[in-house]
């Protein structure tokens, strides 16, 4: 199939904008696996990035790039030395932070990261890059800067953090950490999957990389998995000497060496060309396409969960069930301020994490009572969602590494979503009574 719509054109339709060459305002879904090259050379100078288009969709595809267009205006994305947004579209979040660590790290690596994290990034973290030869050292207070600071050896590529943590909902100092990783020549990667750049840009923080699970508010429907890394092209590679895998040539490119050729932007074409291309994990076009269709309903989607879920969170605060809430709204929260600060008071998420009265029992019996909220393993979607992470997200971690994330027993997690607010409180008093029920 060739590809008639063009890769520059494709480039600048980022705002809704009609295609000067079609008049459609719709970003058109390229089902399809190739790209017919004009002539040989044309060919030559796309696998030699002389030139810039399309070759095979699991490196990109003109859907997928017009979702990166706009992922990186709204993170505040580089845009790379040969034209390309700082941005990567890729399979799902998993697979997005997964390759963001693989771009910078190789065997005998280490990384830093914060322990308040989601289950599964816990478990990539802690067994299955150790089996790659890529060590973690986690820090149980991500508050705590010395400890960032005394985790730090001549090996470490990375340090990692969620910006708003799941389910914990410890708002991270991106500053402070930021500080720290840049002192000792080490870039800062953050999940903002939860915020989600209405809230909060990290690049305009500190961070240096962010991830996103696109597949949550991004998307924001529950139809799609899918993932993004975007570069902000602010991070020296070449300064440390830690960053051989940027300043030596890629056999397996041409002998390219990505920083002194490509600089500020290097991170995220390292990701494309070289990452992508050999771990192969695509966005389908049609995902990116749901995808594209949910960010343009973000900020009027994030402003009502954000709403509801300060309603939802006062509610149980002072409900007697409750033992404690995890949730930055509420102005107990030690993060309180911090969230206010960062994201303008705009809101402060809409994940809220509680330990009802019961137990495990007791929430068992919660959740299955629940009949607007669905029991998924997901959080934002458009529907308010419930679920036990100590028996699900979390169910993998030992009892100590689930303290360690925030994640107690009788821990439940609601996303909350855009369902009138009394509908949802009907539905949580029924949840409570079904407890209280025994």
């Amino acid at each position: 199939m060739s590809d008639n719509w063009g890769f520059e054109t494709k480039q600048i339709h980022v705002g809704g904008d009609p295609d000067p060459a079609t008049g459609a305002r719709a970003v058109p879904i390229y089902q399809t696996t190739s790209y017919e090259f004009r002539d040989t050379d044309h060919a030559a100078n796309l696998f030699a990035l002389a030139e810039v288009g399309n070759i095979y969709t699991r490196i990109m595809n003109p859907t997928q790039g017009a979702l990166e267009a706009r992922v990186n205006a709204l993170e505040g994305g580089c845009i790379t030395a040969i034209g390309l947004p700082g941005t990567l579209a890729v399979s799902s979040g998993q697979a997005a932070e997964t390759l963001a660590i693989l771009t910078l790290c190789e065997s005998g690596d280490h990384v830093v990261a914060s322990a308040s994290l989601y289950g599964g990034t816990y478990n990539l973290l802690h067994y299955t890059l150790p089996k790659m030869g890529i060590t973690v050292t986690f820090v149980d207070d991500p508050d705590d800067l010395g400890a960032w600071r005394s985790a730090i050896q001549p090996n470490t590529k990375a340090f990692y953090g969620e910006v708003l943590a799941n389910p914990r909902n410890n708002f991270l100092d991106i500053e402070g950490i930021a500080d720290v990783a840049h002192a000792n020549g080490i870039p800062f990667i953050v999940d903002n999957t939860v915020p989600t750049p209405y809230l909060v840009q990290p690049l305009k923080w500190g961070a240096d990389i962010v991830v996103h699970s696109l597949t949550k508010f991004m998307g924001g429907h529950g139809t799609s998995i899918g993932g993004a890394i975007i570069d902000g092209g602010t991070f020296d590679y070449g300064a440390s000497g830690r960053f051989p895998n940027f300043t030596d040539p890629d056999p397996s490119y041409h002998g390219l060496a990505y920083w002194p050729a490509l600089g500020h932007g290097s991170f995220i074409l390292k990701a494309r060309v070289q990452l992508l291309r050999d771990l192969g994990m695509a966005i389908s076009p049609f995902n990116a396409f749901l995808i594209l269709q949910g960010l343009e309903t973000l900020s009027l989607r994030m402003e009502r969960h954000w709403s509801n879920a300060q309603l939802v969170g006062e509610y149980l605060a002072a409900h007697a069930q409750v033992e404690n809430v995890s949730y930055a709204g509420l102005e107990s929260s030690p993060w309180h301020e911090r969230t206010r600060v960062y994201g303008g008071g705009k809101g402060f998420g809409s994940i809220i994490a509680f330990d009802i009265a019961g137990g495990a029992e007791a929430g068992k019996r919660f959740v299955e009572a629940l009949t607007l909220h669905s029991h998924v393993a997901n959080i934002g979607d458009v529907r308010s969602l419930v679920i036990q992470p100590s028996k699900t997200t979390h169910s993998q971690l030992s009892a100590e590494e689930q303290a360690a994330s925030g994640v107690s027993p009788g821990q439940i997690r609601l996303s909350v979503g855009l369902e009138s607010i009394a509908d949802i409180m009907a539905d949580l008093d029924a949840g409570f009574a079904a407890a209280a029920a025994g």
